[in-house]
């Protein structure tokens, strides 16, 4: 670990302190931003590096490892499991207790509601293949599918809210958000191995 991680760490668990300390709610989906409005306050004094390096570079965001995005090669070698995916597919993870499932992006082309389950945890995906994006959230065993109507979800007893960290439905009950990322399968494979499930998997 570098100094830099070292005191980048030290800056998150006191950024996390404060937060507790005065009375902030966190939560898997709203930690990222907790941990920056406090770290601010802590980082009032920090210089930013110029970009003025005396180097011809691109520091442009995405630039650096454009072509590595572009490519299905990678950086270095590895033993990746593809019968089903390529080694740089995308796939969304969830990690939960003694469960794990990697769903591949694909599937989400077209915003597609999916509802499923990690070990005994019933879960409900909504996401967007061309966005890259996708969230998760508790079912309490509803099934709920797509709505023509922006941020919201049809299931039991109509249409549901698709807020940041829940789903509301019409009579208040809520559905708190699952933490889940994108990955490239070779890393979600890599390191989940065969503790994993595969969504659409035939095994």
């Amino acid at each position: 670990m570098s100094v830099l991680d070292y005191r980048l760490g030290r800056i998150v668990v006191m950024a996390l302190a404060i937060a507790l300390a005065s009375g902030d709610v966190i939560s898997a989906a709203s930690e990222d931003e907790v941990i920056a409005r406090h770290s601010r306050a802590l980082l009032f004094e920090t210089r930013v590096l110029s970009l003025d390096t005396g180097y011809r570079r691109d520091y442009g965001s995405g630039v650096v490892y454009a072509e590595y995005f572009a490519s299905q090669d990678l950086m270095f070698p590895t033993r990746v499991n593809e019968e089903q995916l390529r080694q740089k597919d995308y796939v969304f993870g969830i990690r939960d207790v003694a469960a794990a499932k990697a769903w591949p992006l694909d599937v989400f082309t077209g915003g597609v509601v999916i509802s499923d389950a990690v070990g005994v945890r019933e879960v409900v995906l909504m996401g967007d293949a061309e966005t890259r994006t996708v969230r998760a959230y508790d079912r309490g065993g509803r099934m709920f599918e797509g709505a023509a109507v922006r941020n919201k979800l049809r299931g039991f007893g109509g249409l549901w809210e698709v807020e940041e960290e829940m789903l509301v439905g019409p009579d208040g009950t809520r559905l708190a958000r699952v933490p889940g990322h994108v990955a490239y399968w070779f890393a979600w494979d890599g390191y989940m191995g065969v503790q994993s499930e595969l969504y659409g998997s035939q095994d």
